[in-house]
């Protein structure tokens, strides 16, 4: 297949970062998305102005392009079933996106190929709530989680009956706390032929649930990142995945490697690729999607520091001053997504820091000096 369009659903900041890899490989991205305003809308070459969940529009997505691909997984994947069964191409196929959009699904599945999670139950009944007997807990919603939402860490029976409660007492997800060193994330990527490539391992900070910075390399043994490396082959190998997934894990004191959650795309822990690799998330998954050569890839430094410049309070403006301070610091990417409104919480943009050899341990200072401007009054 000679692909020239590529049809994106959702046109988030995601997708936007997709545009600049799309020219340098001479394809051409059409988007679905809600709102003229939304980031990547600047970059396509056609828009549908559609929600992500519209099927309709999906179909006139197809006969916009040569393949679909995705920015995120929050879509219904029933109805774009029937466009799959009449040809419609989409990369990663619905089929490898089944078992992972309902977090209780991806946790069974993760763990009938063997790899290891948390414990984990569900809860559906007032039975599955009494049966619980150790605390803390983590109670997440089963769909349409992200950043911190539907996520939360319960300390008794009290509290999780009544979060329970709050949301009508709908199927959620329960599982163990798990008390890690660090939390890690690999982005890793397949192609139609089988190829895999697998990303550096690195670290992530998490504050309310919320990525806050990422270091690439991870400091961790070789053989923790050996084990990484393990579980990103065999979850793609097994999904036969055509495209980009980012693997959050955590890491315990023994050193062992739990697999927290599935991103079936490209992922804010990957965000280092743009400036830090030879080869952006970006660039791999459309290179994956429209059957190009992969490319391995490697740090072209020693090390980068990734920050997310997050919303800290409801406003329109787009922080001229202090973008300008952070863009003066040696060796500093900065990547303003160009959203209209900020709001606490809310991802405006990310930097990224190269680090030489003398910087690797200084990693998270560094991205403390990038905090420290940013959330400064």
């Amino acid at each position: 297949m000679n692909i020239k369009r590529v049809g994106v659903i959702g046109g988030g900041q995601l997708a936007w970062m997709m545009g600049e890899a799309a020219k340098d490989l001479d394809l051409e991205l059409v988007i679905q998305t809600p709102y003229q305003r939304d980031p990547a809308v600047s970059r396509a070459t056609d828009v549908i102005l559609a929600p992500i969940d519209n099927s309709s529009a999906t179909a006139k997505l197809a006969t916009l392009c040569d393949v679909i691909t995705f920015e995120n997984e929050f879509i219904n994947l029933q109805e774009l079933q029937f466009l799959a069964a009449k040809g419609v191409c989409f990369r990663p196929s619905l089929d490898s996106l089944a078992p992972l959009l309902d977090k209780y699904d991806q946790r069974s599945y993760l763990q009938s190929i063997g790899l290891s999670v948390p414990q984990f139950t569900a809860l559906s009944s007032k039975a599955d709530l009494e049966g619980v007997s150790q605390f803390p807990v983590v109670l997440k919603a089963r769909r349409h989680g992200y950043d911190g939402q539907g996520t939360f860490i319960i300390q008794n029976h009290q509290e999780l009956s009544a979060t329970w409660n709050k949301f009508n007492c709908p199927p959620m997800l329960l599982e163990e706390f798990v008390p890690f060193t660090k939390e890690l994330a690999v982005m890793v990527a397949r192609n139609v032929s089988g190829e895999i490539v697998v990303y550096p391992v690195v670290e992530t900070y998490q504050k309310n649930q919320v990525c806050h910075w990422a270091i690439a390399p991870g400091a961790v043994a070789s053989e923790v990142t050996e084990k990484v490396k393990a579980i990103a082959h065999t979850l793609v190998a097994k999904l036969q995945v055509v495209g980009i997934f980012g693997i959050e894990l955590f890491l315990t004191k023994n050193n062992q490697v739990l697999v927290n959650e599935i991103a079936p795309r490209t992922h804010n822990s990957g965000h280092y690729t743009l400036n830090g690799c030879n080869i952006s998330q970006f660039e791999m998954q459309l290179r994956a999607v429209a059957d190009l050569p992969l490319i391995s890839p490697s740090l072209k430094s020693a090390g980068a520091v990734m920050v997310n410049l997050l919303g800290y309070e409801n406003s329109q403006q787009d922080y001229p001053a202090k973008l300008h301070t952070i863009s003066s610091l040696p060796n500093t990417y900065v990547h303003w997504y160009g959203k209209t409104e900020s709001r606490p919480g809310r991802k405006l943009g990310h930097v990224t820091r190269l680090l030489n050899e003398t910087e690797l341990s200084q990693g998270k200072a560094i991205a403390d000096k990038i905090e420290a401007i940013w959330y400064s009054e």
